[in-house]
């Protein structure tokens, strides 16, 4: 395993026939993303105040019979356009931007690692997870499940 290739940026995008305000109310409803991520199970708020930049987040993933928590921080939020948390565990990046394009929105999921994986992730990844690189493949694969998830609630 390479830990360039294991914390690649992961890309995800759609462009999806609603407005940016639809688009946003469903994707910060964290409630359903474990309707539309293959691996997350739930993200619960750890801190009072809602959404804002600082908040935590307690995500229960799971990876066929493996389940492990993560917790995020929102490191940036612009209401409406962007949203992104820092996975302290993992050392990744979890970014969504949203661009009205006409009547439309392109949505674009990315997954940067800015300072490559933490060891203790190339560790799990490894023991549990069929390699860093195979699960970077199942991640983006899961983003892209994510995206088209979020844009067929958001063109109902």
């Amino acid at each position: 395993m390479t830990t360039g290739e294991a914390a690649r940026e992961l890309h995800a995008e759609a462009l999806i026939d609603a407005t940016a305000d639809q688009v946003w109310a469903l994707l910060t409803d964290f409630k359903q993303m474990a309707q539309w991520s293959p691996e997350t199970i739930s993200m619960i708020p750890l801190k009072r105040g809602g959404l804002r930049p600082g908040q935590w987040y307690l995500g229960i993933n799971r990876r066929k019979a493996v389940v492990w928590p993560t917790r995020s921080v929102v490191a940036a939020l612009d209401p409406g356009r962007r949203l992104v948390w820092d996975t302290k565990s993992s050392g990744a990046q979890w970014v969504w931007e949203l661009a009205a394009e006409g009547e439309a929105t392109r949505v674009v999921h990315r997954r940067p690692v800015p300072s490559g994986n933490t060891l203790m992730s190339k560790v799990f990844a490894s023991a549990f997870l069929g390699g860093g690189v195979e699960h970077a493949d199942e991640l983006e694969a899961g983003m892209a499940t994510t995206v088209a998830g979020l844009k067929a609630a958001a063109e109902r």
